[in-house]
């Protein structure tokens, strides 16, 4: 008798396909991975689609117009888990910089003819918009991780992924601190691991992609980055970048900006 394998779909949102490319990038793994389970639902792969419910869906991207609301909601009606994937899903990304500024002005100023757009005031997380079973933070995401949380999924069991900042990751490649070393702001210690420290280990600091790390102290890396700042408004920049949005490192940078009103 033949077991009926679990149907995975994988969707785009406001994004910029890194993290379904991510997933393509697994090669050999993916096609271990396709004996597995059934991908009913990639566009980003093949123009073959079977239809819904399915057992996992993993979405890319944040919520950016009143379209991707509606859709969302469709994508939680036909899924029994619902995987964000990527820190444009679980934290907005670079798109939620908008929510810290105008975004009606910077619709006037980038398009010829903004009376044609239909957006949000704020791109947002999926969280924000229906029940999310599992986030997996990255810009883009690890792929070993994809692997793990599906793996993860098919066994019943919660994913192993990294509990601690990307400094151990630094430690691990010999790379030198940056920020002790070279005096270049870092926000390593307050990040998540998954990168594989990329960033410091070509000497420039860390900016944040795979968001806020666990049991850490933000406020008081913030504090202290303040104090080395080279420029105004350094400190609040670094922490609102790429998962800016994500509560953790906005309310550090809520907290800080009285004091560095440049970064605004």
């Amino acid at each position: 008798m033949t077991t009926k394998k679990p149907t995975v779909a994988v969707y785009k949102f406001s994004s910029c396909d890194g993290c379904q490319l991510s997933i393509l990038n697994m090669e050999d793994d993916l096609l271990d991975l396709a004996d597995a389970i059934d991908i009913a639902y990639f566009l980003e792969a093949t123009r073959a689609q079977k239809p819904g419910p399915y057992d996992i869906a993993i979405v890319e991207g944040s919520i950016t117009t009143p379209h991707e609301i509606e859709r969302i909601k469709e994508v939680r009606a036909t899924a029994k888990t619902v995987v964000a994937l990527g820190t444009c899903a679980t934290a907005g990304g670079i798109q939620a910089l908008r929510n810290f500024a105008n975004a009606e002005e910077f619709a006037r100023v980038v398009y010829g003819h903004p009376e044609y757009l239909h957006y949000l005031e704020t791109a947002t997380p999926l969280s924000e918009h229906i029940p999310v079973d599992l986030e997996l933070w990255g810009c883009p995401v690890n792929k070993a991780q994809v692997i793990e949380v599906i793996v993860a999924l098919l066994n019943n069991r919660l994913p192993n992924l990294p509990p601690y900042s990307v400094c151990l990751e630094c430690k691990r490649r010999g790379t030198i601190c940056v920020l002790v070393d070279k005096g270049i702001p870092c926000i390593g210690p307050a990040t998540q691991a998954g990168c594989g420290a990329i960033c410091p280990t070509i000497g420039r600091g860390c900016y944040g992609c795979f968001g806020p790390a666990r049991d850490v102290n933000p406020g008081a890396m913030a504090t202290m980055l303040r104090q080395l700042e080279r420029y105004p408004g350094e400190t609040a920049r670094l922490f609102r970048g790429i998962s800016g949005y994500a509560p953790t490192f906005r309310t550090i940078v809520d907290d800080i900006l009285p004091a560095n009103e440049e970064a605004q």
